[in-house]
């Protein structure tokens, strides 16, 4: 699976990704993927847990 205009990947989050999530809602949908580099490799996230609670 490569990137393309409905999918993302982002290897940490940022607040900023807020921003892709409405324009993917406001669009024909997509997905972003947290925690795989610019080639698609997982990367996994150090602070998932705390990440997942925080946007509850």
């Amino acid at each position: 699976m490569s990137e393309r205009q409905n999918i993302e990947w982002k290897q940490n989050w940022h607040d900023d990704y807020l921003k892709w999530v409405c324009g993917f809602a406001n669009a024909i949908g997509g997905v972003i993927y947290i925690g795989k580099n610019d080639e698609g490799q997982v990367s996994g996230l150090s602070d998932a847990q705390k990440l997942m609670e925080a946007y509850r």
